[in-house]
Protein backbone atom coordinates (compact mmCIF):
# COMPACT_ATOMS: atom_id res chain seq x y z
CA UNK A 1 0.00 0.00 0.00
CA UNK A 2 1.65 3.20 -1.21
CA UNK A 3 -0.91 5.76 0.00
CA UNK A 4 -3.54 6.16 2.69
CA UNK A 5 -6.75 8.20 2.41
CA UNK A 6 -9.33 9.29 4.97
CA UNK A 7 -11.80 6.48 4.37
CA UNK A 8 -9.21 3.78 4.94
CA UNK A 9 -7.86 5.66 7.96
CA UNK A 10 -11.38 5.80 9.42
CA UNK A 11 -11.57 2.01 9.09
CA UNK A 12 -8.25 1.76 10.94
CA UNK A 13 -9.64 3.89 13.76
CA UNK A 14 -12.70 1.66 14.11
CA UNK A 15 -10.53 -1.46 14.27
CA UNK A 16 -8.16 0.17 16.75
CA UNK A 17 -11.05 1.18 18.97
CA UNK A 18 -12.50 -2.31 18.79
CA UNK A 19 -9.18 -3.96 19.68
CA UNK A 20 -8.86 -1.72 22.73
CA UNK A 21 -12.48 -2.26 23.74
CA UNK A 22 -12.05 -6.03 23.64
CA UNK A 23 -9.04 -5.80 25.94
CA UNK A 24 -9.96 -2.91 28.26
CA UNK A 25 -10.44 -5.18 31.28
CA UNK A 26 -7.02 -6.72 30.73
CA UNK A 27 -5.44 -3.25 30.59
CA UNK A 28 -7.24 -2.36 33.84
CA UNK A 29 -5.70 -5.43 35.46
CA UNK A 30 -2.19 -4.15 34.73
CA UNK A 31 -2.47 -1.13 37.04
CA UNK A 32 0.39 -1.33 39.53
CA UNK A 33 -1.57 -0.58 42.67
CA UNK A 34 -4.03 -3.40 43.46
CA UNK A 35 -6.79 -0.89 44.26
CA UNK A 36 -10.35 -1.30 42.91
CA UNK A 37 -10.14 1.94 40.92
CA UNK A 38 -7.43 0.86 38.51
CA UNK A 39 -9.13 2.12 35.38
CA UNK A 40 -6.53 2.83 32.68
CA UNK A 41 -8.23 0.45 30.24
CA UNK A 42 -11.66 1.86 30.94
CA UNK A 43 -10.48 5.44 30.48
CA UNK A 44 -8.61 4.70 27.27
CA UNK A 45 -11.54 2.69 25.92
CA UNK A 46 -14.08 5.44 26.55
CA UNK A 47 -11.69 8.05 25.13
CA UNK A 48 -10.95 6.05 21.99
CA UNK A 49 -14.61 5.18 21.51
CA UNK A 50 -15.44 8.88 21.56
CA UNK A 51 -12.80 9.47 18.89
CA UNK A 52 -14.01 6.56 16.80
CA UNK A 53 -17.62 7.76 16.90
CA UNK A 54 -16.64 11.26 15.76
CA UNK A 55 -14.51 9.76 12.99
CA UNK A 56 -17.27 7.44 11.81
CA UNK A 57 -19.77 10.29 11.51
CA UNK A 58 -17.36 12.63 9.69
CA UNK A 59 -15.15 10.26 7.67
CA UNK A 60 -14.22 11.53 4.22
CA UNK A 61 -11.67 10.91 1.52
CA UNK A 62 -9.47 13.77 2.74
CA UNK A 63 -7.27 12.11 5.40
CA UNK A 64 -6.39 15.42 7.04
CA UNK A 65 -10.05 16.17 7.77
CA UNK A 66 -10.73 12.63 8.94
CA UNK A 67 -7.74 12.78 11.29
CA UNK A 68 -9.01 16.10 12.64
CA UNK A 69 -12.34 14.43 13.44
CA UNK A 70 -10.50 11.74 15.39
CA UNK A 71 -8.53 14.38 17.27
CA UNK A 72 -11.69 16.32 18.13
CA UNK A 73 -13.55 13.24 19.39
CA UNK A 74 -10.58 12.16 21.48
CA UNK A 75 -10.03 15.66 22.85
CA UNK A 76 -13.60 16.03 24.12
CA UNK A 77 -13.95 12.43 25.28
CA UNK A 78 -10.57 12.15 27.01
CA UNK A 79 -10.77 10.61 30.48
CA UNK A 80 -7.91 10.10 32.88
CA UNK A 81 -4.26 10.81 32.21
CA UNK A 82 -3.99 7.88 29.81
CA UNK A 83 -6.97 9.14 27.80
CA UNK A 84 -5.56 12.66 27.65
CA UNK A 85 -2.16 11.41 26.46
CA UNK A 86 -3.92 9.28 23.83
CA UNK A 87 -5.81 12.37 22.67
CA UNK A 88 -2.59 14.38 22.47
CA UNK A 89 -0.88 11.68 20.42
CA UNK A 90 -3.59 11.90 17.78
CA UNK A 91 -3.91 15.65 18.11
CA UNK A 92 -0.33 15.97 16.91
CA UNK A 93 -0.88 13.22 14.35
CA UNK A 94 -3.87 15.05 12.89
CA UNK A 95 -2.23 18.48 12.96
CA UNK A 96 0.75 17.26 10.94
CA UNK A 97 -1.44 16.00 8.07
CA UNK A 98 -4.38 18.40 8.29
CA UNK A 99 -3.91 19.69 4.71
CA UNK A 100 -3.23 16.33 3.09
CA UNK A 101 -5.72 14.53 0.85
CA UNK A 102 -3.72 11.33 1.31
CA UNK A 103 -0.32 10.42 2.73
CA UNK A 104 2.53 8.11 1.81
CA UNK A 105 4.62 5.90 4.08
CA UNK A 106 6.94 8.72 5.08
CA UNK A 107 4.05 11.07 5.87
CA UNK A 108 2.39 8.28 7.84
CA UNK A 109 5.47 7.69 9.97
CA UNK A 110 6.10 11.40 10.46
CA UNK A 111 2.52 11.85 11.67
CA UNK A 112 3.12 9.35 14.49
CA UNK A 113 6.29 11.23 15.39
CA UNK A 114 4.41 14.54 15.42
CA UNK A 115 1.92 12.97 17.81
CA UNK A 116 4.71 11.94 20.15
CA UNK A 117 6.15 15.47 20.12
CA UNK A 118 2.75 16.94 21.00
CA UNK A 119 2.12 14.43 23.79
CA UNK A 120 5.51 15.03 25.43
CA UNK A 121 4.87 18.78 25.43
CA UNK A 122 1.48 18.25 27.08
CA UNK A 123 2.95 16.36 30.05
CA UNK A 124 4.69 18.58 32.57
CA UNK A 125 7.06 15.89 33.83
CA UNK A 126 7.21 13.02 31.31
CA UNK A 127 8.02 9.67 32.90
CA UNK A 128 9.78 6.99 30.89
CA UNK A 129 8.54 3.43 31.08
CA UNK A 130 5.01 4.58 30.31
CA UNK A 131 2.70 5.04 27.31
CA UNK A 132 4.93 7.94 26.24
CA UNK A 133 7.96 5.67 25.90
CA UNK A 134 6.05 3.09 23.89
CA UNK A 135 4.68 5.78 21.58
CA UNK A 136 8.09 7.45 21.16
CA UNK A 137 10.11 4.33 20.43
CA UNK A 138 7.47 2.90 18.10
CA UNK A 139 7.25 6.17 16.14
CA UNK A 140 11.03 6.44 15.89
CA UNK A 141 11.20 2.97 14.37
CA UNK A 142 8.45 3.86 11.89
CA UNK A 143 10.34 6.98 10.78
CA UNK A 144 13.52 4.94 10.39
CA UNK A 145 11.84 2.23 8.30
CA UNK A 146 9.97 4.79 6.16
CA UNK A 147 13.28 6.23 4.96
CA UNK A 148 13.67 3.15 2.76
CA UNK A 149 10.26 1.45 2.75
CA UNK A 150 7.34 2.83 0.72
CA UNK A 151 4.74 0.25 1.79
CA UNK A 152 2.58 1.70 4.58
CA UNK A 153 1.73 -1.78 5.84
CA UNK A 154 5.43 -2.56 6.31
CA UNK A 155 5.89 0.68 8.22
CA UNK A 156 2.93 -0.15 10.47
CA UNK A 157 4.30 -3.65 11.05
CA UNK A 158 7.61 -2.15 12.16
CA UNK A 159 5.81 0.32 14.42
CA UNK A 160 3.78 -2.44 16.10
CA UNK A 161 6.79 -4.72 16.52
CA UNK A 162 8.86 -1.97 18.12
CA UNK A 163 5.87 -0.92 20.25
CA UNK A 164 5.65 -4.48 21.56
CA UNK A 165 9.38 -4.58 22.28
CA UNK A 166 9.22 -1.19 23.97
CA UNK A 167 6.28 -2.30 26.11
CA UNK A 168 8.24 -5.35 27.24
CA UNK A 169 11.10 -3.05 28.27
CA UNK A 170 8.94 -0.81 30.47
CA UNK A 171 9.65 -2.82 33.65
CA UNK A 172 13.36 -2.06 33.15
CA UNK A 173 12.58 1.67 33.19
CA UNK A 174 10.08 1.71 36.05
CA UNK A 175 11.21 -0.48 38.97
CA UNK A 176 7.70 -0.68 40.42
CA UNK A 177 6.51 -2.44 37.25
CA UNK A 178 9.24 -5.04 37.66
CA UNK A 179 8.44 -5.45 41.36
CA UNK A 180 4.78 -6.14 40.64
CA UNK A 181 5.53 -8.17 37.50
CA UNK A 182 3.54 -6.20 34.91
CA UNK A 183 4.15 -4.01 31.88
CA UNK A 184 2.86 -0.44 31.70
CA UNK A 185 -0.94 -0.41 31.38
CA UNK A 186 -1.15 2.73 29.21
CA UNK A 187 1.51 1.40 26.86
CA UNK A 188 -0.41 -1.86 26.55
CA UNK A 189 -3.59 0.02 25.73
CA UNK A 190 -1.82 1.99 23.01
CA UNK A 191 -0.36 -1.18 21.56
CA UNK A 192 -3.83 -2.70 21.26
CA UNK A 193 -4.89 0.37 19.24
CA UNK A 194 -1.86 0.04 16.98
CA UNK A 195 -2.47 -3.68 16.51
CA UNK A 196 -6.02 -2.84 15.44
CA UNK A 197 -4.64 -0.33 12.93
CA UNK A 198 -2.38 -3.00 11.46
CA UNK A 199 -5.17 -5.58 11.25
CA UNK A 200 -7.28 -3.07 9.31
CA UNK A 201 -4.44 -2.24 6.90
CA UNK A 202 -3.96 -5.93 6.19
CA UNK A 203 -7.57 -6.17 5.09
CA UNK A 204 -8.99 -8.17 7.94
CA UNK A 205 -12.75 -7.78 8.16
CA UNK A 206 -14.08 -5.40 10.77
CA UNK A 207 -15.51 -7.53 13.58
CA UNK A 208 -18.91 -6.89 15.08
CA UNK A 209 -18.76 -4.05 17.55
CA UNK A 210 -18.29 -5.12 21.11
CA UNK A 211 -21.65 -5.12 22.86
CA UNK A 212 -20.03 -4.24 26.16
CA UNK A 213 -18.75 -0.94 24.78
CA UNK A 214 -22.26 0.53 24.63
CA UNK A 215 -22.94 -0.62 28.19
CA UNK A 216 -19.74 1.07 29.35
CA UNK A 217 -20.69 4.27 27.59
CA UNK A 218 -24.22 4.23 29.03
CA UNK A 219 -22.71 3.81 32.48
CA UNK A 220 -20.45 6.78 31.82
CA UNK A 221 -23.37 8.93 30.66
CA UNK A 222 -25.45 8.10 33.74
CA UNK A 223 -22.45 8.69 35.99
CA UNK A 224 -21.89 12.32 35.01
CA UNK A 225 -23.79 14.36 37.57
CA UNK A 226 -27.05 12.60 38.16
CA UNK A 227 -26.60 11.93 41.85
CA UNK A 228 -25.82 15.57 42.62
CA UNK A 229 -28.55 17.28 40.54
CA UNK A 230 -32.07 18.20 41.53
CA UNK A 231 -34.87 16.32 39.83
CA UNK A 232 -36.17 19.50 38.21
CA UNK A 233 -32.82 19.85 36.42
CA UNK A 234 -33.65 16.83 34.26
CA UNK A 235 -34.62 18.23 30.85
CA UNK A 236 -35.03 14.92 28.98
CA UNK A 237 -36.83 12.64 31.39
CA UNK A 238 -36.97 9.20 29.79
CA UNK A 239 -33.91 6.97 29.53
CA UNK A 240 -34.71 5.09 26.35
CA UNK A 241 -32.84 2.04 25.03
CA UNK A 242 -33.82 0.07 21.94
CA UNK A 243 -32.29 -2.75 19.93
CA UNK A 244 -33.30 -3.00 16.27
CA UNK A 245 -32.89 -6.11 14.12
CA UNK A 246 -32.03 -4.60 10.73
CA UNK A 247 -34.17 -5.96 7.88
CA UNK A 248 -33.54 -5.85 4.14
CA UNK A 249 -37.14 -5.08 3.23
CA UNK A 250 -37.06 -1.91 5.35
CA UNK A 251 -35.29 1.40 4.73
CA UNK A 252 -31.52 0.89 4.15
CA UNK A 253 -29.71 1.53 7.42
CA UNK A 254 -27.28 4.46 7.58
CA UNK A 255 -25.85 4.87 11.09
CA UNK A 256 -24.71 8.47 10.59
CA UNK A 257 -28.13 9.49 9.24
CA UNK A 258 -29.90 7.61 12.06
CA UNK A 259 -27.72 9.35 14.65
CA UNK A 260 -28.50 12.77 13.17
CA UNK A 261 -32.23 12.00 13.24
CA UNK A 262 -32.10 10.97 16.90
CA UNK A 263 -29.81 13.79 17.99
CA UNK A 264 -32.64 16.35 17.94
CA UNK A 265 -34.78 14.15 20.20
CA UNK A 266 -32.69 14.45 23.36
CA UNK A 267 -29.20 14.12 24.81
CA UNK A 268 -26.76 11.43 26.01
CA UNK A 269 -27.16 9.78 22.61
CA UNK A 270 -25.19 6.61 21.91
CA UNK A 271 -25.57 4.46 18.79
CA UNK A 272 -23.63 1.32 17.86
CA UNK A 273 -24.40 -1.08 15.05
CA UNK A 274 -23.16 -3.91 12.88
CA UNK A 275 -24.65 -5.61 9.82
CA UNK A 276 -27.51 -7.14 11.82
CA UNK A 277 -28.26 -5.07 14.93
CA UNK A 278 -28.45 -1.39 15.91
CA UNK A 279 -28.43 -0.43 19.58
CA UNK A 280 -29.52 2.98 20.84
CA UNK A 281 -29.38 4.79 24.17
CA UNK A 282 -30.85 8.28 24.53
CA UNK A 283 -32.41 10.55 27.15
CA UNK A 284 -35.55 11.96 25.53
CA UNK A 285 -38.92 13.55 26.29
CA UNK A 286 -40.48 11.58 23.42
CA UNK A 287 -39.50 7.91 23.70
CA UNK A 288 -42.26 6.98 21.28
CA UNK A 289 -40.58 8.99 18.53
CA UNK A 290 -37.33 7.13 19.20
CA UNK A 291 -39.11 3.79 18.82
CA UNK A 292 -40.75 4.94 15.59
CA UNK A 293 -37.41 6.06 14.19
CA UNK A 294 -35.92 2.65 14.88
CA UNK A 295 -38.83 0.78 13.31
CA UNK A 296 -38.06 2.31 9.93
CA UNK A 297 -35.03 0.03 9.72
CA UNK A 298 -36.36 -3.21 11.18
CA UNK A 299 -37.98 -4.95 14.15
CA UNK A 300 -37.62 -3.75 17.71
CA UNK A 301 -36.26 -6.73 19.64
CA UNK A 302 -35.52 -4.90 22.89
CA UNK A 303 -37.21 -1.87 24.43
CA UNK A 304 -36.40 -0.27 27.78
CA UNK A 305 -37.85 3.07 28.92
CA UNK A 306 -37.25 4.45 32.43
CA UNK A 307 -38.74 7.61 33.90
CA UNK A 308 -35.60 9.24 35.27
CA UNK A 309 -37.54 11.89 37.20
CA UNK A 310 -39.37 9.18 39.14
CA UNK A 311 -36.14 7.27 39.71
CA UNK A 312 -34.25 10.34 40.86
CA UNK A 313 -37.09 11.49 43.11
CA UNK A 314 -37.14 8.10 44.81
CA UNK A 315 -33.41 8.41 45.49
CA UNK A 316 -33.52 11.91 46.96
CA UNK A 317 -37.03 11.64 48.44
CA UNK A 318 -38.53 14.63 46.65
CA UNK A 319 -41.91 14.76 44.87
CA UNK A 320 -41.54 14.06 41.17
CA UNK A 321 -44.66 15.98 40.15
CA UNK A 322 -43.22 19.31 41.19
CA UNK A 323 -40.04 18.52 39.33
CA UNK A 324 -41.90 17.67 36.16
CA UNK A 325 -43.87 20.91 36.22
CA UNK A 326 -40.86 23.23 36.42
CA UNK A 327 -37.38 23.11 34.96
CA UNK A 328 -34.84 25.00 37.02
CA UNK A 329 -31.75 26.42 35.41
CA UNK A 330 -28.44 25.99 37.19
CA UNK A 331 -27.61 28.90 39.48
CA UNK A 332 -25.12 31.24 37.86
CA UNK A 333 -21.75 31.91 39.50
CA UNK A 334 -19.67 34.73 37.96
CA UNK A 335 -16.61 33.52 39.91
CA UNK A 336 -16.85 29.78 40.42
CA UNK A 337 -15.07 26.88 42.05
CA UNK A 338 -15.83 23.68 40.14
CA UNK A 339 -14.71 20.48 41.80
CA UNK A 340 -14.99 16.74 41.31
CA UNK A 341 -16.03 14.14 43.87
CA UNK A 342 -17.61 10.74 44.31
CA UNK A 343 -20.21 10.32 47.01
CA UNK A 344 -23.29 12.36 47.87
CA UNK A 345 -22.03 13.24 51.35
CA UNK A 346 -18.68 14.46 50.06
CA UNK A 347 -20.43 16.53 47.39
CA UNK A 348 -22.64 18.16 50.00
CA UNK A 349 -19.62 18.85 52.19
CA UNK A 350 -17.73 20.52 49.33
CA UNK A 351 -20.74 22.64 48.43
CA UNK A 352 -21.21 23.65 52.06
CA UNK A 353 -17.67 25.05 52.27
CA UNK A 354 -17.83 26.98 49.02
CA UNK A 355 -17.83 24.79 45.90
CA UNK A 356 -20.08 26.26 43.18
CA UNK A 357 -20.55 23.02 41.27
CA UNK A 358 -19.64 19.41 41.95
CA UNK A 359 -19.12 17.04 39.03
CA UNK A 360 -19.69 13.43 39.96
CA UNK A 361 -16.56 11.43 39.27
CA UNK A 362 -13.25 10.35 40.67
CA UNK A 363 -12.43 6.75 41.43
CA UNK A 364 -13.55 4.32 38.69
CA UNK A 365 -15.24 7.00 36.59
CA UNK A 366 -13.11 9.96 35.63
CA UNK A 367 -15.09 12.79 34.00
CA UNK A 368 -14.08 13.62 30.45
CA UNK A 369 -12.71 16.91 29.21
CA UNK A 370 -16.13 17.61 27.73
CA UNK A 371 -17.88 16.92 31.07
CA UNK A 372 -15.74 19.58 32.74
CA UNK A 373 -16.23 22.11 29.94
CA UNK A 374 -20.02 21.59 30.04
CA UNK A 375 -20.13 22.06 33.82
CA UNK A 376 -18.30 25.38 33.61
CA UNK A 377 -20.53 26.61 30.78
CA UNK A 378 -23.68 25.50 32.60
CA UNK A 379 -23.03 27.75 35.58
CA UNK A 380 -22.20 30.71 33.34
CA UNK A 381 -18.92 31.48 35.08
CA UNK A 382 -16.75 34.35 33.89
CA UNK A 383 -13.83 33.16 36.02
CA UNK A 384 -13.36 29.62 37.29
CA UNK A 385 -11.01 27.48 39.33
CA UNK A 386 -11.19 23.71 38.73
CA UNK A 387 -10.22 21.26 41.49
CA UNK A 388 -9.78 17.66 40.20
CA UNK A 389 -9.25 16.02 43.62
CA UNK A 390 -7.64 13.10 41.81
CA UNK A 391 -4.24 12.90 40.12
CA UNK A 392 -5.79 11.02 37.20
CA UNK A 393 -8.16 13.90 36.39
CA UNK A 394 -5.66 16.78 36.44
CA UNK A 395 -4.69 16.48 32.76
CA UNK A 396 -8.31 16.36 31.59
CA UNK A 397 -9.01 19.46 33.69
CA UNK A 398 -6.03 21.27 32.17
CA UNK A 399 -7.22 20.28 28.71
CA UNK A 400 -10.66 21.70 29.55
CA UNK A 401 -9.08 25.02 30.53
CA UNK A 402 -7.52 25.27 27.06
CA UNK A 403 -10.99 24.91 25.52
CA UNK A 404 -12.68 27.55 27.68
CA UNK A 405 -12.86 31.16 26.54
CA UNK A 406 -12.91 32.60 30.07
CA UNK A 407 -10.31 33.11 32.79
CA UNK A 408 -9.71 29.63 34.18
CA UNK A 409 -7.08 27.66 36.04
CA UNK A 410 -6.60 24.23 37.57
CA UNK A 411 -5.71 23.97 41.24
CA UNK A 412 -3.96 20.56 41.10
CA UNK A 413 -5.61 18.85 44.06
CA UNK A 414 -5.08 15.08 44.12
CA UNK A 415 -7.34 14.07 47.01
CA UNK A 416 -10.60 15.13 48.64
CA UNK A 417 -8.80 16.49 51.75
CA UNK A 418 -6.61 18.63 49.51
CA UNK A 419 -9.73 19.86 47.73
CA UNK A 420 -11.36 20.78 51.03
CA UNK A 421 -8.37 22.84 52.13
CA UNK A 422 -8.14 24.56 48.74
CA UNK A 423 -11.83 25.54 48.69
CA UNK A 424 -11.57 27.04 52.18
CA UNK A 425 -8.69 29.20 50.95
CA UNK A 426 -10.67 30.60 47.99
CA UNK A 427 -10.87 34.41 48.00
CA UNK A 428 -13.63 35.84 45.76
CA UNK A 429 -11.83 39.20 45.70
CA UNK A 430 -8.55 37.75 44.38
CA UNK A 431 -7.52 37.11 40.76
CA UNK A 432 -7.59 33.64 39.26
CA UNK A 433 -3.79 33.41 39.34
CA UNK A 434 -3.56 34.64 42.95
CA UNK A 435 -6.27 32.20 44.01
CA UNK A 436 -4.49 29.33 42.29
CA UNK A 437 -1.31 30.17 44.19
CA UNK A 438 -3.07 30.64 47.52
CA UNK A 439 -5.21 27.54 47.22
CA UNK A 440 -2.24 25.43 46.15
CA UNK A 441 -0.24 26.64 49.14
CA UNK A 442 -3.19 25.86 51.41
CA UNK A 443 -3.55 22.21 50.45
CA UNK A 444 0.21 21.59 50.62
CA UNK A 445 -0.10 21.40 54.42
CA UNK A 446 -2.83 18.76 54.43
CA UNK A 447 -2.13 15.04 54.75
CA UNK A 448 -4.40 12.39 53.25
CA UNK A 449 -5.07 8.88 54.54
CA UNK A 450 -7.22 6.28 52.79
CA UNK A 451 -8.44 2.75 53.37
CA UNK A 452 -9.49 0.55 50.48
CA UNK A 453 -9.35 -3.12 49.53
CA UNK A 454 -6.95 -5.13 47.38
CA UNK A 455 -8.14 -6.63 44.09
CA UNK A 456 -5.25 -9.07 43.74
CA UNK A 457 -2.26 -10.62 45.52
CA UNK A 458 0.98 -8.71 45.11
CA UNK A 459 3.89 -7.12 46.95
CA UNK A 460 4.75 -3.42 46.90
CA UNK A 461 7.47 -1.63 48.86
CA UNK A 462 7.97 -4.74 50.99
CA UNK A 463 4.29 -4.98 51.97
CA UNK A 464 2.72 -8.38 51.21
CA UNK A 465 -0.81 -7.79 49.93
CA UNK A 466 -3.54 -10.38 49.68
CA UNK A 467 -6.69 -10.12 47.59
CA UNK A 468 -9.66 -8.67 49.54
CA UNK A 469 -7.40 -7.39 52.33
CA UNK A 470 -7.87 -3.82 53.49
CA UNK A 471 -4.95 -1.59 52.63
CA UNK A 472 -3.84 1.44 54.63
CA UNK A 473 -2.61 4.24 52.38
CA UNK A 474 -0.70 7.09 53.98
CA UNK A 475 -0.14 9.91 51.49
CA UNK A 476 -0.63 7.38 48.69
CA UNK A 477 1.88 4.85 50.06
CA UNK A 478 0.64 1.40 51.12
CA UNK A 479 1.77 0.90 54.73
CA UNK A 480 -0.31 -2.11 55.76
CA UNK A 481 -2.44 -4.90 54.31
CA UNK A 482 -4.78 -6.67 56.73
CA UNK A 483 -8.18 -8.45 56.78
CA UNK A 484 -9.29 -6.00 59.51
CA UNK A 485 -10.67 -2.68 58.22
CA UNK A 486 -10.31 -0.85 61.53
CA UNK A 487 -6.77 -2.10 61.98
CA UNK A 488 -5.93 -0.61 58.59
CA UNK A 489 -7.68 2.63 59.54
CA UNK A 490 -5.78 2.93 62.82
CA UNK A 491 -2.52 2.32 60.98
CA UNK A 492 -3.29 5.30 58.73
CA UNK A 493 -3.80 7.41 61.84
CA UNK A 494 -0.55 6.38 63.52
CA UNK A 495 1.39 6.96 60.30
CA UNK A 496 0.06 10.47 59.65
CA UNK A 497 -1.06 12.05 62.94
CA UNK A 498 1.61 13.76 65.03
CA UNK A 499 1.85 16.37 67.78
CA UNK A 500 1.28 19.18 65.28
CA UNK A 501 -1.99 17.74 63.98
CA UNK A 502 -4.92 19.94 64.96
CA UNK A 503 -7.97 18.81 62.97
CA UNK A 504 -8.67 15.26 61.81
CA UNK A 505 -11.70 14.73 59.56
CA UNK A 506 -12.97 11.17 59.12
CA UNK A 507 -15.01 10.71 55.94
CA UNK A 508 -16.67 7.30 56.02
CA UNK A 509 -18.10 5.65 52.94
CA UNK A 510 -20.75 3.13 51.98
CA UNK A 511 -18.66 0.20 53.22
CA UNK A 512 -18.15 1.58 56.72
CA UNK A 513 -20.82 1.94 59.41
CA UNK A 514 -21.38 4.89 61.71
CA UNK A 515 -20.37 2.63 64.63
CA UNK A 516 -17.05 1.83 62.96
CA UNK A 517 -16.48 5.51 62.25
CA UNK A 518 -17.18 6.36 65.89
CA UNK A 519 -14.80 3.64 67.03
CA UNK A 520 -12.06 5.13 64.88
CA UNK A 521 -12.87 8.61 66.24
CA UNK A 522 -12.61 7.29 69.81
CA UNK A 523 -9.23 5.75 69.02
CA UNK A 524 -7.97 9.12 67.81
CA UNK A 525 -9.41 11.02 70.79
CA UNK A 526 -7.80 8.60 73.24
CA UNK A 527 -4.37 8.65 71.63
CA UNK A 528 -4.29 12.25 70.36
CA UNK A 529 -6.36 14.25 72.88
CA UNK A 530 -5.20 17.63 71.57
CA UNK A 531 -6.60 17.01 68.09
CA UNK A 532 -10.16 17.92 67.14
CA UNK A 533 -12.02 15.07 65.39
CA UNK A 534 -14.85 15.61 62.90
CA UNK A 535 -17.04 12.90 61.34
CA UNK A 536 -18.59 13.16 57.85
CA UNK A 537 -20.77 10.54 56.14
CA UNK A 538 -19.28 10.79 52.65
CA UNK A 539 -21.20 7.87 51.08
CA UNK A 540 -18.25 7.25 48.74
CA UNK A 541 -17.69 3.82 47.22
CA UNK A 542 -14.50 1.73 47.28
CA UNK A 543 -12.87 3.72 50.10
CA UNK A 544 -14.47 2.95 53.51
CA UNK A 545 -12.40 5.71 55.09
CA UNK A 546 -10.77 8.90 53.85
CA UNK A 547 -8.91 10.92 56.47
CA UNK A 548 -7.88 14.55 56.34
CA UNK A 549 -5.16 15.60 58.75
CA UNK A 550 -4.35 19.28 59.19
Amino acid sequence: MKSLDGIKFAEMVQMGAHALSQNASYVDSLNVFPVPDGDTGTNMNLSMTSGAQETEVNAQQHIGKTAQSLAKGLLMGARGNSGVILSQLFRGFGKSIEKANEIDAKGFANAFQAGVDTAYKAVMKPVEGTILTVAREAAAKAVEVAEKETDIIKVMEALVEEGRNSLNRTPDLLPVLKEVGVVDSGGQGLLFVYEGFLASLKGEALPKKNEASLDNLISAEHHRAQDFMSTEDIVFGYCTEIMVRLEKDKEPFDEAKFREELNVMGDSLLVVSDDEIAKVHIHSETPGAVLSAGQKYGSLIKIKVDNMREQHSAIVNEPASAAQNTLKTQEKHPYAVVTIAMGEGIANLLRSIGASYVIEGGQTMNPSTEDIVKAVKEIGAERVLILPNNKNIIMAAEQAVELLDIEAAVVPTKTIPQGMAAILAFNPEASVDDNKTGMTNAFAHVKTGQVTYAVRDTSIDGVEIHKDDYMALAEGKIVLSTPDMLEASKKVVTELVDEDSEIITIIYGEDASADEANELASFIEENYPDAEVELVEGKQTLYPFILSIE
